[in-house]
């Protein structure tokens, strides 16, 4: 079955292009025009990945990707807008995006973009699964994390970072690392998205009370270790 992209863009000569060049790569498109029609469709049919314009004519496309996150979408989600400063980028990525294309952008580079969200939203990492005592259990296939018998929703970047620290429990992985692996080669802006990643990871397990931490090892980078438990938890 192809993989199916949701443009949302409400200048047609933009949009236009953008499905065209996406149809001949394989990829089932589906192509809307406001915020609210754009969360219809999300509630509707699954999307792997959401091409999303932040200047729609009903609403911010930010609000758009918070709502969406909220209400359980965890398909990949790129801005394209033309909003290129970097605090628009780490707010972007702060309300659940998982990267964030300026405009006038080519289309070559759009498409090497959605395949590599692809491969990291729909590959993952090699393992099956990884477990803790504490009850945080990531589903590796399906790309889920549970706490106990609770799901914790989290984004696809936020997912990646916790499974690369699970799979090397106890050990440091380093920054470079991390922006590697979870952000692409053609990643040009600033490290601190990795700070707001790991930083809304962090808020999303200890809300489940998930004792495991993320620790920051000043100057390196982080390390998934085990909490501590409350004597007679």
């Amino acid at each position: 079955m192809a993989q199916r992209v949701l443009v949302v863009e409400d200048e047609e000569d933009i949009a236009f292009p953008l499905v065209r060049t996406l149809e001949r790569e394989g990829y089932d498109v589906s192509w809307v025009d406001s915020g609210e029609r754009a969360l219809a469709d999300l509630n509707g049919v699954a999307a792997d990945v959401v091409i999303l314009d932040l200047g729609l004519p009903d609403m911010d496309g930010l609000e758009v990707c918070r709502r969406a996150r909220e209400s359980g979408f965890g398909g990949a989600i790129m801005i394209c807008t033309t909003r290129a400063a970097e605090l628009d980028r780490v707010v972007g990525l702060d309300y659940g995006a998982d990267d964030y294309l300026a405009k006038p952008f080519g289309l070559a580079e759009l498409q090497a973009r959605v395949r590599a969200l692809l491969r990291r939203t729909n590959t993952g990492f090699a393992q099956v699964a990884a477990e803790d005592p504490n009850g945080l259990r990531i589903d590796v296939a399906a790309r889920r994390v549970y706490a106990g018998q609770q799901e914790v929703p989290l984004t696809g970047k936020e997912f990646e970072v916790l499974n690369i620290l699970a799979s090397h429990r106890d050990k440091v992985v380093s920054r470079g690392r991390l922006m590697a692996d979870v952000w692409d080669e053609n990643w040009y802006g600033s490290t601190k998205t990795l700070d707001v990643t790991i930083g809304r990871l962090r808020q999303k397990l200890e809300s489940v009370g998930v004792t495991d931490k993320v620790v920051a090892v000043r100057g390196v980078g982080f390390r998934l270790e085990a909490g501590q438990v409350e004597a007679g938890a």
